[in-house]
């Protein structure tokens, strides 16, 4: 889901705008790296944790262990989001608050979105709405939720803004995402993307307000 501050950029290219703003995460330090390596973009942001390792590997791989109280983001994809078919193959295992997802931004508006593959604790910071659910065929069926982040730090600062969340009803490791057929959805019941920024898969976990951290680990690889 959704951290709160996270920007401290290393390893910035001069196409990248800003550092990743990731799931839900608490206020504290941050750390955020977003680098290119063989055609894909990096994603490394970590707040308020411990004992958390993102690797970025060869070619469209990536890996992750973390045992922490922390939110963190870590993850491989594009600096242009938008419309794409994202096959990948893996392994995701975890516990606490955290998901594994196809995550991204637009401008303009600013948007937040995500599409989840799997998940451990289903333990949002905001208040989810429900808009339904729907199905493609060959991927799944999905549930669709709305939320609000309010004066949180986001890839123009802090703002206040809205998340997309589709939410796959039978979890999987491994497919393919065709995100196009989300945004569609999400457009039938007004929810509106604007220009696309980048998009990654992505490994995420979190603090749940007043409750435990998160734990696991996971292995990715797109293509």
């Amino acid at each position: 889901m959704i951290p709160s501050p996270f920007f401290a950029i290393t390893a910035l290219l001069p196409t990248v705008f800003a550092a990743s703003i990731g799931p839900q995460s608490q206020d504290g330090g941050s750390e955020s790296s977003l680098k290119a390596r063989q055609g894909y973009y990096f994603q490394n942001w970590s707040e308020g944790g411990s004992n958390i390792r993102c690797s970025n590997g060869g070619g469209g791989s990536f890996s992750a262990n973390w045992n922490s109280k922390g939110g963190f983001v870590c993850g491989k994809g594009w600096s242009g989001g938008g419309v794409r078919a994202i096959k990948y193959t893996g392994t995701y295992n975890a516990t606490g608050p955290g998901y594994l997802a196809v995550y991204g931004w637009t401008r303009n508006p600013l948007i937040e979105y995500y599409i989840l593959e799997s998940h451990a604790d289903l333990a949002p910071n905001e208040p989810w709405t429900s808009k339904g659910n729907f199905t493609i065929e060959g991927e799944g069926t999905f549930d669709i939720y709305q939320s609000t982040r309010t004066n949180k730090p986001s890839i123009e600062g802090t703002r206040t803004f809205q998340q997309y969340w589709s939410v796959r009803t039978e979890k999987r490791v491994g497919g393919t995402v065709t995100t196009k057929k989300h945004f569609d959805e999400w457009s039938k019941r007004g929810m509106r993307l604007g220009n696309h920024d980048y998009v990654v898969m992505a490994v995420e976990g979190y603090t749940k307000t007043g409750g435990p951290g998160s734990s696991g680990s996971a292995s990715i690889v797109l293509g």
